[in-house]
Protein backbone atom coordinates (compact mmCIF):
# COMPACT_ATOMS: atom_id res chain seq x y z
CA UNK A 1 0.00 0.00 0.00
CA UNK A 2 1.26 3.46 -0.84
CA UNK A 3 0.90 6.57 1.26
CA UNK A 4 1.80 10.21 0.85
CA UNK A 5 4.14 12.33 2.89
CA UNK A 6 5.89 15.64 2.35
CA UNK A 7 9.50 16.72 2.17
CA UNK A 8 11.10 20.11 2.63
CA UNK A 9 11.97 21.77 -0.68
CA UNK A 10 15.47 23.06 -1.38
CA UNK A 11 15.95 26.81 -1.97
CA UNK A 12 16.40 26.09 -5.69
CA UNK A 13 13.08 24.17 -5.75
CA UNK A 14 11.35 27.07 -3.95
CA UNK A 15 12.74 29.50 -6.53
CA UNK A 16 11.57 27.22 -9.36
CA UNK A 17 8.05 26.97 -7.95
CA UNK A 18 7.75 30.72 -7.43
CA UNK A 19 9.11 31.30 -10.94
CA UNK A 20 8.76 34.89 -12.05
CA UNK A 21 5.34 35.19 -10.46
CA UNK A 22 1.85 33.82 -10.26
CA UNK A 23 -1.05 33.84 -7.84
CA UNK A 24 -1.45 32.99 -4.18
CA UNK A 25 -3.03 34.18 -0.95
CA UNK A 26 -1.69 36.87 1.36
CA UNK A 27 -2.88 36.95 4.97
CA UNK A 28 -2.59 39.95 7.25
CA UNK A 29 -2.39 39.55 11.02
CA UNK A 30 -5.63 40.99 12.39
CA UNK A 31 -5.25 40.51 16.16
CA UNK A 32 -4.94 37.92 18.87
CA UNK A 33 -8.62 36.98 18.98
CA UNK A 34 -9.36 37.75 15.34
CA UNK A 35 -8.71 35.50 12.35
CA UNK A 36 -6.26 36.82 9.75
CA UNK A 37 -7.55 38.76 6.77
CA UNK A 38 -6.73 36.68 3.68
CA UNK A 39 -7.04 37.82 0.09
CA UNK A 40 -6.08 36.29 -3.27
CA UNK A 41 -3.25 38.18 -4.97
CA UNK A 42 -0.94 37.99 -7.93
CA UNK A 43 2.76 38.33 -7.25
CA UNK A 44 6.11 38.75 -8.92
CA UNK A 45 9.27 37.05 -7.68
CA UNK A 46 12.93 37.96 -8.07
CA UNK A 47 15.01 34.92 -7.16
CA UNK A 48 18.30 36.84 -7.02
CA UNK A 49 16.98 38.81 -4.04
CA UNK A 50 14.49 36.16 -2.88
CA UNK A 51 11.93 38.98 -2.84
CA UNK A 52 8.20 38.89 -3.59
CA UNK A 53 6.40 41.87 -5.10
CA UNK A 54 2.72 42.75 -4.91
CA UNK A 55 0.47 45.41 -6.43
CA UNK A 56 -2.35 45.73 -3.92
CA UNK A 57 -5.52 47.73 -4.19
CA UNK A 58 -5.63 49.58 -0.88
CA UNK A 59 -8.43 52.15 -0.85
CA UNK A 60 -7.95 54.61 2.05
CA UNK A 61 -11.31 53.68 3.58
CA UNK A 62 -10.72 49.92 3.38
CA UNK A 63 -9.72 47.56 6.19
CA UNK A 64 -6.63 46.64 4.14
CA UNK A 65 -5.31 50.19 4.61
CA UNK A 66 -4.97 49.58 8.35
CA UNK A 67 -3.51 46.07 7.91
CA UNK A 68 -0.68 46.56 5.39
CA UNK A 69 1.73 47.53 8.18
CA UNK A 70 1.14 44.28 10.05
CA UNK A 71 2.95 40.96 9.79
CA UNK A 72 1.89 38.88 6.75
CA UNK A 73 2.12 35.38 5.44
CA UNK A 74 1.94 34.53 1.76
CA UNK A 75 1.05 31.10 0.38
CA UNK A 76 1.13 29.64 -3.12
CA UNK A 77 0.43 26.11 -4.30
CA UNK A 78 0.85 24.14 -7.53
CA UNK A 79 -0.04 20.68 -8.74
CA UNK A 80 2.84 19.26 -10.77
CA UNK A 81 3.44 15.98 -12.58
CA UNK A 82 5.34 14.89 -9.46
CA UNK A 83 2.60 15.89 -6.97
CA UNK A 84 1.74 19.05 -5.06
CA UNK A 85 4.21 21.79 -4.17
CA UNK A 86 3.64 24.72 -1.82
CA UNK A 87 5.59 27.72 -0.56
CA UNK A 88 4.96 29.91 2.47
CA UNK A 89 6.70 33.25 3.08
CA UNK A 90 6.35 35.33 6.24
CA UNK A 91 7.48 38.83 7.12
CA UNK A 92 6.46 42.44 6.71
CA UNK A 93 5.55 44.34 3.58
CA UNK A 94 7.62 47.36 2.56
CA UNK A 95 5.67 50.05 0.71
CA UNK A 96 7.64 51.11 -2.35
CA UNK A 97 6.16 54.58 -2.87
CA UNK A 98 8.44 56.01 -0.15
CA UNK A 99 11.51 53.97 -1.09
CA UNK A 100 14.43 55.79 -2.74
CA UNK A 101 14.25 55.72 -6.53
CA UNK A 102 17.48 53.71 -6.87
CA UNK A 103 16.80 51.30 -3.97
CA UNK A 104 17.14 47.58 -4.60
CA UNK A 105 13.41 47.11 -3.83
CA UNK A 106 12.29 49.65 -6.46
CA UNK A 107 14.78 48.31 -9.01
CA UNK A 108 13.54 44.79 -8.20
CA UNK A 109 9.95 45.83 -8.92
CA UNK A 110 11.04 47.03 -12.36
CA UNK A 111 12.77 43.70 -13.03
CA UNK A 112 9.67 41.55 -12.55
CA UNK A 113 6.17 41.44 -13.96
CA UNK A 114 3.26 40.94 -11.61
CA UNK A 115 0.56 38.99 -13.47
CA UNK A 116 -2.61 41.00 -14.07
CA UNK A 117 -5.70 39.47 -12.57
CA UNK A 118 -8.92 41.40 -13.08
CA UNK A 119 -11.17 40.67 -10.12
CA UNK A 120 -12.58 44.13 -9.55
CA UNK A 121 -16.07 45.46 -10.16
CA UNK A 122 -14.55 48.42 -12.02
CA UNK A 123 -12.09 48.50 -14.91
CA UNK A 124 -8.54 47.97 -13.61
CA UNK A 125 -7.55 51.43 -14.87
CA UNK A 126 -9.95 52.96 -12.34
CA UNK A 127 -8.51 51.05 -9.36
CA UNK A 128 -5.62 52.62 -7.42
CA UNK A 129 -2.79 50.22 -6.59
CA UNK A 130 0.18 50.44 -4.24
CA UNK A 131 3.40 48.51 -4.78
CA UNK A 132 4.87 46.43 -1.97
CA UNK A 133 7.93 44.24 -1.50
CA UNK A 134 8.24 41.28 0.87
CA UNK A 135 11.77 40.15 1.67
CA UNK A 136 10.68 37.17 3.76
CA UNK A 137 11.83 36.46 7.30
CA UNK A 138 11.05 32.85 6.43
CA UNK A 139 10.62 31.25 3.01
CA UNK A 140 9.92 27.53 3.01
CA UNK A 141 8.48 24.99 0.63
CA UNK A 142 7.08 21.51 0.86
CA UNK A 143 6.55 18.87 -1.76
CA UNK A 144 4.59 15.66 -1.94
CA UNK A 145 6.38 12.36 -2.17
CA UNK A 146 5.09 8.82 -2.26
CA UNK A 147 6.10 6.33 0.35
CA UNK A 148 5.46 2.65 0.69
CA UNK A 149 3.80 1.54 3.92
Amino acid sequence: MQGLRWLQMTPAEVDELLGRGGTGVISFAAGVDTPPVSIPVSYGYKADDRALYFQLSVPPESRKAELVDRHVSFFTYRETDDGWRSVIATGSLDALEDAPYASSAVLGMWAIEVPRVDIFERPREEVAFRDFCLVPDTLTGRKETETET
